[in-house]
């Protein structure tokens, strides 16, 4: 407990020990979490239609930051669309320019043809204001299409980051499994996204073909591999959860005989782990959890993503303040007094989460280089909670104040640590790590031995919520052993989203250059090929 609890007494201490016990993840149950995770990730690459799907992307190399070119990228986020091009320096540095399109809710809730349509008016838009630095009869980046009665005119290539579930059977083409991130397009769901995109493009005769598609978080690790020269983990701590890795294609027995399994090598598989134990049996979920499950669009669904990530974590505040302030006989916060924004589902967000635990530990805006005692520090989270929830300050006691940051300390500090389970259970599946029993350990027999392990990162919680990659790198030590985890190179991806688009071209170049020269790249055998002839390509990226 804190030790700032003298504040309190009585029935509020043995309220608080109870949220403490139910949020508290101790040692036995990480080990149980990742175990689960083991098993559910074999089960995936060895079935279809698993909540945790194991995708494979038939995305099939890596950058090594040696990679030149410059690329379209089309990045669908939310409420902006952003189309950027971006250029690959070859030094493991690269650069941007964009401009961003606002999506509408009609757009992003009424027929899937008009979003597609929208996507292709936006890459024609770009292309026409922008001037782009090469022209088509000089591209070579990828196969120059000719449609029939056109021949003068090849269409560029493009590449299409798309961060909603599919089940991919090509590196050009996936099947829409469901929507996501407030996403609801009518007549989507069971279709193939890249011919939805270009029959938008032939539509409208914009000049343009999808030549690959790839999930945002692959993008994250291959924008990862990029920049520092290799990765084998892509890893989404934001908004939502989501990883990527890279394995071996034999292990992906869902494949059957199939010729990308024939092939053999490396693949990078979508792992879709916000799905992770839709059961619960081995997440410790709260009274908390579940109403917010029960009340959330998708009940039993996305299981491991509610408990981890920003979209969620206001909402399970919200549900614990509410149930502190409505305690019987005697309130526990606020006098009983409650606000519109506290009482609305999905009234409070993450950032106030964030904002709090700032405000104790004197970070951000609340940065200053004298002393500061408790007191001071709980009388600014007074500030920041009369400010964000809409009440007034004569309502909110100290007492209140520490009540309110023990409870986003719980719930930010299990997030990071549930975060930790999902990465151990990646570097142990591939041969990188053992579960560590606690005693002497030795990297001996482990793949990559003595080696840097890369992994990229993208996502509000990673990037800005205190001390998060802290917490989830001490809980990977517990479960990895320090040294494993002390070769464990975590680092932000640069904007997965665009830079991922662009190399994810990259790889449908260097593999369409292997079909031309006999060699595998994907189950497209009546697919026209043609030798490949630039330095600059077009791509969209959907994310």
């Amino acid at each position: 407990m804190s030790h700032t609890i003298a504040l309190h007494g009585g029935e509020t201490d043995d309220i608080l020990k109870s949220l403490h016990k139910q949020f508290t993840i101790n040692d036995q149950t990480l080990f149980k979490i990742t175990t689960t995770f083991l098993s559910e990730i074999s089960d995936g690459l060895s079935n279809y239609g698993r909540a945790m799907a194991m995708i494979p992307t038939f995305v099939k190399g890596v950058p090594d930051g040696s990679e030149t070119g410059t690329f379209l990228a089309l990045d669908l986020g939310g409420t902006n669309l952003r189309v950027c091009e971006v250029t690959l320096q070859g030094d493991k540095n690269f650069s941007l320019r964009q401009q961003k399109y606002k999506v509408s809710e009609t757009l992003k809730t009424g027929e899937v043809t008009t979003l597609f349509d929208y996507l292709a008016d936006s890459v024609d838009a770009f292309l026409t204001e922008s001037s782009p630095s090469a022209d088509p009869s000089s591209l070579n980046g990828g196969d120059s299409y000719m449609p029939s009665g056109e021949v003068d005119t090849p269409y560029l290539p493009l590449a299409m980051t798309f961060s909603f579930p599919v089940e991919q059977t090509a590196l050009d083409s996936g099947v829409l499994l469901t929507w996501t991130k407030g996403f609801a397009a009518k007549n989507a769901i069971g279709k193939d996204v890249v011919k939805l995109l270009q029959d938008a493009f032939d539509r409208k005769h914009i000049h343009v073909k999808c030549v690959a598609l790839v999930n945002d978080t692959v993008g994250a690790l291959l924008s990862r591999a990029y920049t520092s020269g290799g990765c084998i983990l892509g890893a989404i701590f934001g908004t939502g959860t989501n990883g990527a890795y890279v394995e071996e294609v034999s292990k992906i027995t869902k494949l059957g005989d199939s010729r990308a399994a024939a092939a053999g090598g490396e693949m990078i598989v979508n792992t879709e782990w916000g799905a992770f134990n839709n059961s619960r049996s081995a997440l410790p979920t709260t009274p908390y959890d579940n109403k917010l499950d029960r009340e959330s669009i998708n009940p039993r669904f996305q299981a491991f993503e509610k408990f981890i990530s920003g979209m969620y974590l206001g909402e399970i505040a919200r549900n614990v303040i509410l149930s502190l302030i409505d305690a019987a006989p005697k309130p526990i916060l606020f006098g009983g007094r409650s606000s519109a924004l506290l009482n609305k589902q999905w009234g409070l967000d993450t950032a106030l989460l964030s904002e709090i635990e700032e405000a104790w530990e004197g970070l951000g805006r609340f940065s200053s280089p004298g002393q500061v005692t408790a007191e001071e520090k709980l009388q600014r989270i007074q500030g920041v909670l009369a400010q964000q929830l809409e009440l007034s300050p004569h309502d909110i006691s100290l007492a209140d104040a520490d009540i309110v940051r023990q409870v986003c300390t719980l719930i930010g500090s299990r997030a990071a640590r549930l975060s930790a389970t999902a990465v151990a259970a990646i570097l142990v599946h591939t041969g990188r790590a053992r579960l560590w029993d606690g005693g002497e350990q030795s990297s001996a027999g482990l793949k990559d031995e003595g080696k840097r392990i890369g992994v990229g990162v993208d996502g509000s919680l990673v990037e800005f919520y205190p001390h998060f990659q802290t917490k989830l790198r001490a809980s990977l030590r517990t479960l990895v052993g320090p040294e494993v985890e002390s070769r464990v190179d975590i680092g932000m991806a640069k904007d997965g989203s665009g830079v991922g688009a662009a190399l994810c071209a990259l790889v449908a170049q260097r593999q369409q250059v292997n079909r031309t020269n006999g060699v595998y790249a994907h189950d497209h055998p009546e697919e026209p090929t043609s030798p490949l002839r630039t330095e600059v390509a077009y791509l969209s990226s959907l994310s």
